[in-house]
């Protein structure tokens, strides 16, 4: 027999026979040796599970985070048992989910009611004598509530995509979602308690965006809420924050019936640490999210089976009858217009970019000014696309993600919002073929207003943390289609003052029905929806910053030259990113200017890269008359919207209110 001698080292040895296997090869017989294991024995020990479910249970790994907050520790060293550890941190989550019928909240109970062997070893807050399965599960006292606490992604997925209809993976791996009835906010259904804390510091009446409510009718909302969520075999908890300002950064939870609801917040929310999550405690800021049903219509206050709903001063949002995500994004960032003013932070609704020299600049406008467009530069760091505040620390992004329109998305156009819809983002009303899972971006069949929630982290250029210095640069949009604003002018404070309490654009033929002419909007401080306090009261604070901070005010015309909507043209987009980065390299702020009749607009007499001619519109009209018609009924808009403003007096004398008012049309 002979030996192949190029095994001796191994830890086999190979030898051939003189019998023929299969289609005439030799056979090969193998002899363990005890030497040195270059070859490896990688059959292991044999597994011990006896069924699929306890080999499931040998996949996972005890994770180091933690599932459920702890009250009243010290930290992760905490001299506390494992049991009253677990004790502490589910009675946080049980008083939040307390009914006002009844003195505490329901039995708690980590884990998903569908897993049998987590529910085994579930941790209770109270060990009950009685057999729960005998009552009836109308009681909501007498069941356990199950929490999903703070799951991550992975965890998420599995849960939308086995409980929730209309939930699948898409070829790029973000999860797909319906909102259901809802796929856009429901601005008419949103209440805010009227109290004596709310009375004199929130903007009530015409114009204003908060309808009142009392608390009584609160009250009943908030219990219709909770007593659905507790009546669930298992509702989601979020513990997260807002504001990567770590000196004024606020606590929030969001309790919510749906893994896409917590997917999103997760998302959208800045996302605790493991150590954080130890010392998370108390909440200032709760979110009650039972949008699967419908409020009471025929209560007090409410016009629709809708209600969305702020009460203040308990520091409490429900929402009952839509499950549109978005409304607890913008619930949270209406609860940051009242609180950071207060604190003299000023909250903003902008986009927030930093140069490479740590020059910051806001970008304001309205949908179709080009804010996204223009706050991503991939030569400047993304402090975030939507939502700051500015303090004495410098500024900050409120959140922790990015909600991007999907409508007509294109790899070419915006690639890092592209290049963002993978797994962890949500994406929400979309259309997608059934078989390869690649998304239709230009399919309007559910919504216009489809939508993609991800982590800030997944932009390329995203700063990290999302903070910066104060803003040197301070850039009002406006999409004008009446043609009559110059592509850009620079604004004195109170001329910035007036242009942002006006948040002006206009809206085109073809935006929405019936639309034949440009139409002017306005939403004051460019976020109407969602500012608690009368808008002077964020412009004055605007005011203060920028001259504190030497900030200089802009206002850019990214609409139409030459003529209206329909007879004139587009200004070109790269005209207009000539003229930010003008504006961010400073050089703007030394050139020659002139100034308009009518709105006293100053504007430049030469930009590089941008032609002179179309600087100054009056250069580019060439019906003269039809220009200055144009232009008064323009300022006439604007002195009209402008009335509901009057009433309101910044300063003991008044002289704010009036350098404002000056700053305006004048003719």
């Amino acid at each position: 027999m002979a030996q192949n001698k190029g095994a001796e080292n191994g830890g086999f040895r190979f030898t051939r026979t003189g019998s023929m296997g299969r289609q005439g090869l030799p056979k090969i017989q193998t002899h363990h040796e005890a030497t040195s294991e270059v070859c490896h024995d990688d059959s292991g020990t044999p597994v011990k599970a006896k069924t699929i479910d306890e080999l499931h249970s040998l996949q996972k790994k005890k994770s180091s985070q933690p599932t459920t907050p702890i009250n009243g520790t010290q930290g992760a060293f905490a001299a506390i048992s494992e049991e009253d550890r677990q004790k502490q941190q589910l009675q946080s989550i049980s008083a939040s989910l307390a009914s006002l019928t009844r003195e505490t909240g329901p039995k708690v109970v980590k884990g998903d009611p569908a897993s049998k062997s987590e529910g085994q070893k579930a941790t209770h807050v109270e060990h009950h004598l009685y057999d729960a399965s005998l009552f009836g599960v109308s009681d909501s006292a007498l069941k356990f509530t199950h929490i999903l606490y703070n799951l991550s992604p992975a965890e998420l997925y599995e849960q939308a995509i086995k409980y929730e209809k209309g939930s699948f993976i898409t070829a790029t791996g973000a999860l797909a979602t319906l909102s259901g009835a809802k796929t856009g906010r429901s601005p008419r259904d949103k209440r805010v308690v009227k109290d004596e804390e709310t009375e004199n510091e929130l903007w009530w009446g015409k114009g204003s965006p908060n309808i009142e409510m009392d608390e009584h009718t609160f009250l009943v909302n908030r219990e219709r809420a909770v007593d659905y969520l507790n009546s669930l075999d298992k509702v989601y908890v979020n513990d997260q924050f807002l504001n990567w300002d770590p000196e004024h950064r606020i606590k929030v939870r969001i309790v919510s019936a749906r893994a896409y609801h917590s997917l999103f917040m997760h998302n959208m929310c800045i996302r605790p640490t493991p150590e954080e999550l130890l010392e998370f405690g108390t909440p200032d800021f709760t979110i009650y999210n039972a949008g699967q049903f419908p409020c009471n219509r025929y209560t007090h206050y409410m016009t629709s089976s809708t209600s969305v709903d702020l009460n203040l001063s308990r520091r409490e949002m429900v929402i009952l009858g839509t499950q549109y995500a978005g409304e607890m994004k913008k619930g949270l960032f209406s609860v940051m217009h009242y609180l950071m003013p207060k604190l003299q932070i000023l909250s903003l609704h902008s986009g927030c970019n930093m140069g490479k020299d740590g020059d910051v600049a806001l970008f304001f406008g309205l949908s179709g000014t080009g804010k996204t467009t223009l706050s991503t530069d991939h030569n400047r760091y993304l402090i975030g696309d939507d939502e700051h505040c500015w303090s004495n620390n410098g500024v900050s992004n409120i959140e922790g993600g990015c909600y991007a329109k999907c409508i007509d998305l294109s790899k070419d156009k915006e690639p890092d919002i592209w290049n963002a819809i993978k797994f962890g983002t949500v994406v929400e009303n979309i259309v997608f073929d059934e078989h390869t899972r690649e998304v239709d971006y230009s399919e309007k069949s559910v919504t216009e207003n489809t939508r993609a929630a991800y982590p800030i982290e997944y932009i390329p250029n995203a700063k990290i943390p999302c903070v910066g210095p104060h803003p040197k640069n301070v850039i009002l949009l406006a999409c004008d289609a009446f043609g009559v604003l110059p592509p850009v002018s620079k604004l004195s404070l109170a001329q910035t003052m007036y242009h942002f309490i006006s948040g002006y654009t206009a809206l085109v033929a073809g935006t929405e029905d019936g639309i034949k002419e440009p139409q002017a909007t306005f939403s004051a401080c460019f976020g109407a929806a969602f500012i608690m306090m009368h808008p002077t009261r964020y412009a004055a604070m605007l005011s203060e910053k920028m001259q504190k901070h030497g900030a200089t005010g802009w206002l850019v015309n990214t609409g139409w030259s030459a003529g209206r909507y329909g007879t004139g043209n587009r200004i070109k987009l790269a005209y207009t990113r000539k003229i930010i980065d003008a504006i961010h390299s400073g050089t703007l702020l030394n050139a020659s200017y002139t100034k308009t009749e009518v709105f006293g607009l100053e504007i430049p007499t030469e930009i590089e890269g941008v032609p002179s001619e179309i600087l100054d519109p009056t250069n580019t009209w060439s019906d003269k008359k039809a220009y200055k018609d144009t232009l008064l009924q323009l300022g006439g808009l604007f002195k009209k919207n402008f009335e509901v403003f009057l009433n309101h007096k910044i300063g003991k004398d008044n002289k704010l209110t009036e350098e404002i008012l000056a700053a305006g049309p004048n003719f």
